[in-house]
């Protein structure tokens, strides 16, 4: 990916202290916080500390120990949230066709009801 990472995204900020959020959980590696748009009961995200643009640029860029601590934090939250049990769906969107708004790897984990299907099953003709 050729994109250059922007230091003014929204999660930049947030890590910087500039913007405040509802911290649910924080490591060396990773900040989960309350999304403030969301979409089920339970909407959390989980956000690596360092400039990550997607999850392909995290893949190849990041530590055995960020990419481990990342799905641990993800578990905590789930574990910490009461949604394990009854299930969550974990989500990351990439590029323009993912619909990724904010450049900056997040994980939205969503949860605490009924989430339905994914996306509409393709037609194929």
């Amino acid at each position: 990916m050729s994109e250059k990472y922007d230091s003014n995204n929204i999660f930049a900020k947030i890590l910087r202290k500039e913007i405040a959020c509802n911290k649910v959980y924080e490591t060396n590696y990773s900040i989960a916080f309350r999304d403030i748009n969301a979409r089920a009961k339970c909407h959390i995200l989980i956000v690596p500390k360092k400039a990550y643009i997607s999850l392909n640029d995290f893949s190849i860029k990041a530590s055995n120990e960020e990419k481990a601590d990342i799905f641990s934090v993800i578990s905590w939250v789930a574990e910490n949230e009461n949604i394990k049990e009854s299930g969550y769906r974990v989500l990351t969107n990439v590029g323009e066709h993912g619909h990724q708004e904010v450049k900056h790897l997040h994980f939205h984990l969503l949860g605490g009801q009924p989430l339905g299907g994914m996306i509409k099953k393709l037609e194929i003709i």
